[in-house]
């Protein structure tokens, strides 16, 4: 893993979101920060407050109190220059469907003041990078979901942010595509590129993270590493079992037995269900 020397390149501090109209904060005092080359998972249910907080962070939305800065710039104070060190790919395909890849792409990184030529050259590496060159300049109908997705990825990159935002980059994609994909992220940290990422398929980003934070209520429950949030679960659990005995078998000493194995708390004879009126062995 890289290192994460030097100053962090998220800050969040006391943020405070709260909707007109609402009578609880989206998000209530919430605190972290994400370093160089990290990948940081803000995990919860719907409603945590995640989506919001995203959405301060990359200047869709403004903060009712406390403090937000990106690459160190305060996105409530500057958004312009805060836009220029971030990059967003969101959920849902966003692309613009009237340009093909390769302009999608383009025009992407001379929104953001590359010059043309450089806009192109970035381009093409990037295709090549996510595996799209053959298919750079056909319509955008004909991708697929996980090269719309790829494409998208491709897109944030072309002016190189210092942080990138991923809200569910693998939702509703085939395996292939989520492995290509994760790769890509894990390849994104050791140059260095910091990552927030938010998923509910926790399972497969718990093996990319290198920390998580858990929301809920807009609050910060638990901040950690995924090995120690592993590590300090409860190792208790109850298994109740239910056993009908062969004809054979004599109930009062199978209980007794039962009872007798080692991690079992308790083992007691159930009453059998009552026979439906005019029923006869």
């Amino acid at each position: 893993m890289p290192s994460r020397d030097g100053p962090a390149v998220v800050e969040v501090a006391d943020l405070v979101k709260r909707y007109p109209r609402s009578d609880a904060n989206a998000v209530d005092g919430l605190s972290f920060t994400v370093a160089p080359g990290e990948i940081f998972g803000l995990f919860g249910p719907n409603g945590a407050g995640k989506s919001t907080t995203v959405g301060i962070l990359t200047t869709r939305l403004r903060a009712t109190g406390g403090r937000a800065l990106v690459g160190g710039v305060d996105v409530g104070r500057d958004p312009a220059a805060a836009r220029a060190q971030l990059a967003v790919v969101p959920q849902h395909n966003n692309l613009d469907r009237a340009l093909t890849p390769r302009q999608n792409l383009v025009y992407h990184a001379t929104y953001h003041g590359l010059p043309r030529r450089e806009a192109e050259t970035r381009a093409e590496e990037l295709l090549e990078r996510f595996g799209l060159t053959e298919r750079a300049d056909r319509r955008i109908e004909a991708y697929s979901g996980g090269m719309a997705q790829r494409l998208m990825i491709a897109r944030a990159l072309t002016h190189d942010p210092t942080v990138l935002f991923l809200d569910e980059p693998t939702n509703a994609l085939d395996p292939q595509t989520r492995l290509l994909i994760w790769s890509q992220i894990r390849q994104l940290r050791e140059r260095g590129v910091a990552i927030v990422l938010t998923t509910h398929a926790m399972n497969e980003a718990a093996r990319v993270v290198d920390r998580v934070g858990i929301v809920d209520h807009g609050r910060l429950l638990t901040l950690d590493t995924p090995e120690n949030l592993v590590r300090g679960l409860a190792g208790d659990a109850i298994l109740d079992l239910t056993v009908t005995p062969a004809p054979a078998d004599d109930p009062e000493a199978l209980c007794a037995a039962l009872g007798e194995l080692d991690g079992v708390h308790k083992a007691e004879r159930l009453a059998s269900p009552a026979a439906p009126a005019g029923w006869r062995p």
